[in-house]
């Protein structure tokens, strides 16, 4: 008798098709108008206090020939320059269209805000200004130490829901004129108590590193934050997510901690 050969048979292999990384929850059209609103609020109440801070910085620098306060004062006019990008992008029906011209805005600030304070610094450490006691001074540098942080933080939490990286780049520069506000803070008060005239230059320098930094960043343009609610729904490679919606690509800090 005849054995026939066994035969297997195999079920076709099912494709399976990777999930993607991380897929952002789109954000209603209402709560992009919401979080674009807020943005614009912001921007409007970081330009009208940074408009009232040079006023006094510059006069009460004047007055005293402190050059801390001149620095702090002309500080304040080069992040209404940023602001006012953001509040321009924000202005118009699509933002997310003039986000890179508002980024390319916001990087120049940055450049022109560590120039400014690297010379001023080093002019300082030469001995050709140093800052000196001024009252009036000493509490507007206390007030921007204290409102600052705040305004800082309300913009970056909106602009990183909203996927804005000129939001976020704007909020970095309110960032760092709050550390100026410390250090015209500290070092007002070091040179009036102790004679310490160095304090201000050399931490305005660590100041100054930071914001070359941060100009690099915003100038390059990168999508650090990709907008939640965009077609783009997936992390890129290696990228990371959080809560938010937040989309940030490899090597990008928008969506870590935001003191950085």
């Amino acid at each position: 008798m005849a054995i026939e050969p066994l035969r297997l048979t195999t079920a076709p292999a099912a494709t399976t098709q990777a999930a993607p990384a991380f897929a952002a929850p789109a954000l209603a059209a209402e709560r992009r108008a919401v979080l674009a609103r807020r943005i614009r609020l912001f921007v409007a109440a970081t330009i009208t206090y940074n408009l009232i801070e040079a006023v006094v910085a510059l006069t009460a620098g004047a007055k005293a020939s402190s050059s801390a306060l001149i620095g702090f004062g002309l500080d304040s006019v080069i992040e209404v320059s940023s602001a006012a990008a953001v509040a321009w992008q924000f202005a118009g029906r699509d933002p997310e269209a003039r986000e890179r011209a508002a980024l390319k805005v916001i990087g120049a600030s940055f450049f022109a805000l560590a120039a400014f304070v690297t010379v001023d610094a080093l002019r300082s450490l030469l001995g050709s200004g140093e800052a000196e006691h001024s009252s009036v001074g000493l509490i507007l540098a206390a007030v921007s130490l204290a409102v600052m942080p705040g305004l800082s933080y309300a913009q970056r939490r909106a602009g990183r829901e909203l996927g804005s990286a000129s939001a976020v780049a704007d909020s970095k520069q309110t960032l760092l004129c709050t550390y100026l506000s410390a250090v015209v803070l500290v070092g007002l008060a070091l040179n009036s108590l102790l004679g310490w005239s160095w304090a201000d230059p050399i931490a305005a320098l660590v100041i100054a590193v930071i914001a070359v930094r941060e100009g690099r960043e915003a100038w390059a343009g990168d999508d650090c934050c990709s907008p939640a609610s965009a077609l783009r729904l997936a992390a890129p490679a290696g990228g990371a997510a959080d809560s938010a919606g937040c989309v940030c690509s490899p090597g990008c800090s928008c969506c870590t901690d935001p003191a950085t």
